[in-house]
């Protein structure tokens, strides 16, 4: 099978597939460009976590064959994306906490950041049964481009999951570890590819097509000028639960009008968010970060699941040379005291409500396996919506 990889999904093509097979090539907008506000804090120059200094975000999609089902053949619907929380994050790691509302699905590396608090490699996003191949060539990039005198040191590499099992051959094992590196050699700040790309590729959110989505939080100088991204990879929810900035969305727009991707209720699906600032914190204030993802969660229309991952990660960019292995001295760091970061709290929970909002926004309808059609988000009547509950003018 000839498969085609690409940074963006508006450019995959595959040899004798039409468009209309592989997803709709309607306009999309991000919510905030349909003029839907979320919270009062402003975003950052991108609305991305690329806002954040020094984080890089790369992404490889996968979009190929159709029809039925044969594994190992297609059809493909998937792919990877990584963050970069900065340049030599191996010479250099940062501070992070994790948390878990609940733990259907994986993310490598948790153990070591729950000792330790420290990340030291990129964060990959994938498919559930490619997290160890993406693992695997996060670690074999490193070793092919290490640099020091000695032997690289071991690597832990953080690699999160989502299953795209109804739409692509998940069993099928498509992402190979040349897609890892493409990724990791196309992460670049500014604008961030979101929807039906990467990691995201094959997901679903709230029975309309998700994905990828981000948002950030660009703090005024009296609360320390600090800046919060926030990337999701959405996968979860239930049309009916839906809500966007206190709307009903879901209950407005049924799946008698816009049908389900689920011909029966019995999956629950995951989100992995991840969340990024350059303010100066200590783990266990990135785990208190990592947190407050579950109310942007919340206020979506998440509920934890029994069968979804809800994997929430942090980092922190605000220190350097946290991790100088072999120095026998004290490491200066800085950190916030504890009653200057409820703004940030404030920050990730807006920032990760519209990072969702975004994921089902720019994402656009997509056929899969056995013929299978997860339709996107209709964006007229969701401005329609929201009009009508006085969002929006």
């Amino acid at each position: 099978m000839n498969e085609h990889f690409t940074n963006a999904c508006t450019a995959c093509k595959k040899a004798g597939m039409k468009k209309s097979q592989q997803l709709s090539t309607e306009q999309r907008h991000r919510a905030r460009d349909l003029g839907i506000r979320i919270g009062s804090l402003e975003p950052g120059r991108w609305n991305a976590i690329t806002d954040v200094p020094g984080v890089r975000v790369g992404h490889t999609t996968l979009i190929a064959g159709n029809g039925p089902l044969i594994t190992g053949e297609g059809p493909v619907r998937t792919g990877v994306t990584v963050i970069v929380p900065r340049d030599d994050i191996a010479k250099d790691p940062v501070f992070a906490g994790y948390h878990q509302l609940n733990g259907s699905g994986e993310m490598t590396g948790i153990a070591w950041i729950e000792e330790a608090g420290l990340i030291s490699t990129p964060i990959g996003l994938t498919n559930t049964h490619s997290v160890g191949v993406v693992r695997d060539a996060l670690i074999a990039y490193d070793v092919q481009r290490w640099t020091g005198n000695d032997a690289m040191p071991y690597r832990l590499p953080v690699v999160s999951e989502t299953s795209d099992n109804w739409l692509n051959d998940m069993n099928g094992f498509h992402v190979k570890p040349e897609h890892v590196v493409q990724a990791l050699e196309s992460a670049a700040t500014g604008p961030v590819a979101e929807g039906c790309v990467g990691g995201g590729t094959g997901m679903n959110c709230h029975e309309f097509k998700g994905g990828i989505g981000t948002s950030s939080r660009a703090l005024a100088e009296e609360f320390g000028g600090w800046t919060v991204g926030v990337l999701v990879q959405a996968n979860y929810g239930w049309r009916s639960h839906l809500h966007i900035d206190g709307v009903p969305v879901g209950r407005e727009i049924p799946v008698n009008e816009i049908p389900s991707h689920r011909m029966q209720p019995n999956a629950d699906g995951s989100i992995v968010i991840v969340i990024a600032t350059d303010a100066p914190l200590l783990p266990n204030q990135c785990k208190r970060l990592a947190q407050r993802g579950t109310i942007g969660l919340a206020r979506a229309g998440g509920n934890g699941d029994n069968g979804s991952g809800d994997l929430f990660l942090a980092f922190s960019t605000g220190n350097h040379g946290v991790d100088s292995k072999g120095i026998y001295t004290a490491t200066n760091i800085r950190m916030l005291p504890n009653d200057a970061i409820s703004v940030l709290f404030e920050a990730v929970a807006d920032a990760t409500h519209e990072a969702i909002a975004n994921a089902l926004c720019m994402a656009t309808t997509m056929t899969g396996a056995n013929g299978r059609i997860s339709h996107a988000l209709p964006l007229d009547r969701l401005q329609e919506v929201m009009h009508r509950h006085h969002r929006i003018d």
